[in-house]
Order: C-alpha cells, then sequence, then structure tokens
C-alpha cells in the first residue's frame, strides 16, 4: 500500500529519499530519539513497581474478603477501606504512567515524522514532551501517596495489634462478676 502510493507520487518518493539519504541527518534523529527511549525505559521500571504492589493489594483484598464471607468485622471493613484506597491510587499510577509511556513513544514517531515533511512540528514535539512529564509526575504523585496510604495503614494496624497484647483478658473475670 505504501509502495504504491510511492510509486504514484514519484515525485514525493524522490523527495522523501533525499530527505532521509543523508547518514548525519539519519543519526541525528536516532540520537534526539535516545533520551525519550530510555525515558520510555524508566517508565517501565516504574511502572513494575507499581503493577506489583497493585497486584498485592488486589490478591489482599481478594483474601480478606474471602476469609470474611460477608460476616465482615469493624476490623476487616477498616482494612478493605485501607486497601480499596491503596487500590485506587495504584491503578491511577498506573494509569498516568502508561499515559506518559504512550505519549513518548508519539514524541519519537514525531521526531523521526519530521525527517520526512515539511511541515515544521518542533512545537507538537515539544507539547508531547511537555505533556509526558506532566503524566509522569502526576502518575509518581498518585504513586508517593499509595505508598504513604500503606505506611499509615501498616502502623494503624501494628499500634492496634499491639493495644489487643497488652489488654488484659476479662473474660473469666468478667463471667465471675455477673
Amino acid at each position: 500500500m505504501l509502495f504504491d502510493f510511492l510509486a504514484s507520487n514519484v515525485n514525493l518518493a524522490v523527495e522523501l529519499l533525499e530527505r532521509t539519504s543523508s547518514t548525519v541527518r539519519v543519526q541525528e534523529i536516532v540520537r534526539l530519539s535516545l533520551a525519550p527511549a530510555f525515558l520510555l525505559a524508566g517508565i517501565g521500571a516504574i511502572m513494575n513497581v507499581m503493577m506489583s504492589r497493585l497486584i498485592w493489594v488486589a490478591e489482599r483484598i481478594e483474601r480478606l474478603e474471602a476469609r470474611t464471607k460477608g460476616k465482615q468485622s469493624t476490623r476487616a471493613t477498616r482494612e478493605l477501606a485501607w486497601l480499596e484506597r491503596r487500590r485506587q491510587l495504584a491503578q491511577r499510577a498506573v494509569v498516568f504512567s502508561t499515559s506518559a509511556a504512550l505519549i513518548i513513544c508519539v514524541v519519537i514517531a514525531l521526531l523521526f515524522i519530521s525527517a520526512f515533511i515539511k511541515p515544521q512540528i518542533g512545537t507538537l514535539t515539544a507539547v508531547s514532551w511537555i505533556m509526558t512529564m506532566a503524566l509522569l509526575i502526576t502518575a509518581l504523585v498518585q504513586f508517593v501517596l499509595e505508598t504513604l496510604v500503606a505506611a499509615r495503614g501498616h502502623d494503624a494496624r501494628a499500634e492496634a495489634e499491639a493495644a489487643q497484647e497488652c489488654e488484659p483478658t476479662t473474660g473469666a473475670v468478667d463471667q465471675g462478676q455477673e
């Protein structure tokens, strides 16, 4: 299909070849695309960590729901709410990271397309780069919030467990007083 188009527009095909025949020009485009490509790899590594946390939270919710089977105690209800908050934050972080990765792919494509077309698309490329950074920053903020919620919830659970261990068992005493 592309070859048919180029064959029917010989002048366009010749012009494209002239624009991209320069090894130096192609090298420059590849060099320019390295920073976005490395950023894409970094986003992928961050998303791996985010997905691991999201999977852990989802599995924990499933285990807790299976264990309680509709008879939720106050503690289980609080933990489910805490886990649900973590899940929401982790999901948002993954969605924003995925969006950033998608747009950085657009940036790389725009860099290569710019070698084939006459209209200058530097502004479009710059706007795409800025959008990538905004999405990545948003994803990282969501990820930080998730880790803070996780840390606070863990601290609260530890305090509750410590308080339960410190309380004397009053079952036998209470029965004797009745």
